[in-house]
């Protein structure tokens, strides 16, 4: 178990560094939701920016078709990891043209499929965003083979920051320059405000791309068909995987779009239940670095002795700062909701739903070593299409009945049903003995500390927060003694 101690110190390492790439942009991307939700944008305006983001996160999925993790498979593997990426990259460049081609050809009958017919520009702009990140995912998959984090921190950083800093030139300084004139500029004119949040991402996209030219540097337009079979054989389940995933993750805001109940101002709705989906920013955040560094973490343990061990400690200190992260958010929920509009504020009951679904998400990726490990990906692809299945079923029968809190339990249903599932599944083909004992107890102590901070709300403000105070240490205390006392009996 000693052994154990160094990888997972390596982990915390390239976590916290990969965090830099992930919680700086998004946390800066963070700071445009009280722009967006108090300044700017209308609840149906946010609801718009909401569905388009929600149709590239889709599409972005469908454009890399699983390359990334095919390409982290098979670099490994492989005495010549520049072949596969010029084969993956080639793969990737190919498919992303042809998307744009039929994108541009088609752009006015997409337009009113999605019910803006008379905002072409929304669906050029998008498909632009789409197929740079697209071409860019290879060489950032690269840097994080070459055990590069920083430089790949840096690039996401700078890209996020060109982002926002258009967002506000667009958004806040130009229409505060000419005052109420503004609309009467040409660029203005004839363009929903909505469509320069695309246009300042296509710009930041656009900038990663430049930044890259160093990794494009390393790239010849060469396919290996007999490698590019296998990594389409191994990255087919990983993209079913993804999109089932990343279906779980928006097709809600797209779903109630069409199924609220009639009168229903759709955007309106969306907006709201988008706004108080970014309180759950912490958690999100948190998962996606560790995702970051765990990926290429787990397959590089893979051939240690003692990995199986190290795998059960990464999950019981996950699931230990995740209820940590849980409890801050919802504890102090009164000072993050003004992160956001006070018109938004009646959907701050999902909020909760919202955080223990993405803890399970990250559970579930803590998981996925054992389909990804033995090279049993469409394992993981069943696992994910249901989640994917469940997802859509239930927000069709939810929303018109419940709208978006019917939305926020479906979510939370979907990611604990293929925990589950993965966890008894994973046993039978590479089973880790998961430290179940103490997952529980972090369990049951955070989610009797939540119940318990319901009973403090009418509380005056001064004894809330004493109080919510306690217990989050409580939980902390806790937790350093009982793992202290792990340690300690591994030494002796």
């Amino acid at each position: 178990m000693i052994k154990g101690a160094n990888p997972i110190k390596k982990l915390v390492g390239e976590t916290a560094i990969y965090g830099l790439g992930t919680m700086v942009p998004r946390f800066l991307n963070y700071l445009l939701v009280p722009l967006y939700t108090i300044y700017v944008f209308t609840k149906a305006e946010y609801g718009q920016v909401t569905l388009l983001y929600s149709y590239i996160a889709i599409l972005l999925v469908l454009l890399t078709y699983g390359m990334e993790t095919a390409f982290f498979r098979y670099a490994n593997k492989s005495k010549d990891a520049k072949k596969v990426f010029n084969t993956a990259t080639s793969s990737v460049l190919i498919t992303s043209t042809l998307f744009l081609l039929i994108i541009f050809v088609f752009s006015s009958d997409i337009s009113r499929l999605i019910q803006y017919p008379s905002n072409n520009e929304y669906v050029l702009i998008v498909s632009l965003i789409i197929a740079v990140d697209a071409i860019t995912a290879l060489p950032f998959a690269y840097l994080r083979y070459q055990n590069k984090p920083f430089k790949f921190s840096v690039i996401r950083i700078i890209s996020v920051v060109i982002t926002i800093s258009l967002n506000l030139i667009f958004l806040v300084v130009i229409p505060n320059y000419y005052g109420d004139n503004f609309r009467a500029l040409p660029v203005y004119r004839s363009t929903s405000l909505v469509t320069f949040v695309f246009i300042a991402n296509l710009i930041g996209s656009l900038s990663a791309l430049l930044m890259l030219s160093r990794e494009f540097g390393y790239f010849r337009f060469k396919i290996d068909t007999t490698l590019l079979k296998q990594l389409l054989k191994y990255g087919l389940p990983i993209l079913i995987i993804s999109l089932s995933f990343m279906i779980t993750e928006v097709a809600d805001k797209i779903l109630l779009k069409y199924f609220l109940p009639d009168g229903a101002d759709a955007d309106s709705q969306i907006g709201i239940y988008a706004a108080c989906y970014k309180l759950a920013i912490i958690m999100m955040l948190f998962i996606q670095m560790f995702r970051y560094a765990a990926e290429p973490f787990f397959f590089s343990e893979a051939d240690k002795k003692d990995a199986k061990n190290t795998y059960s400690r990464v999950m019981t200190l996950f699931i230990a700062f995740t209820w940590f992260i849980f409890l801050l958010v919802i504890l102090y929920i009164n000072l993050f909701k003004h992160f956001i509009g006070d018109a938004f504020w009646p959907g701050l009951k999902i909020v909760p739903i919202i955080l223990a679904a993405k803890l399970f998400l990250g559970v579930f990726y803590n998981l996925s070593v054992w389909y990804k490990l033995t090279n049993k990906t469409y394992y993981g692809a069943i696992v994910a299409i249901i989640g994917g299945l469940i997802t859509i079923i239930l927000n069709i029968i939810f929303i018109p009945i419940y709208g978006y809190v019917g939305s926020a339990w479906v979510n939370f249903a979907s990611y604990f049903v293929i925990l589950v599932i993965s966890y008894f599944w994973g046993r039978k083909i590479y089973r880790v003995n998961y430290e179940l004992n103490k997952v529980l107890l972090y369990t049951l102590l955070a989610v009797a500390i939540y119940f318990v901070s319901t009973f403090l709300v009418g509380f005056q403000t001064s004894v809330y927060y004493s109080f919510v105070t306690l217990l989050l240490i409580i939980y902390v205390l806790f937790v350093f003694i009982i793992e202290f006392r792990r340690k300690k009996h591994v030494n002796n």
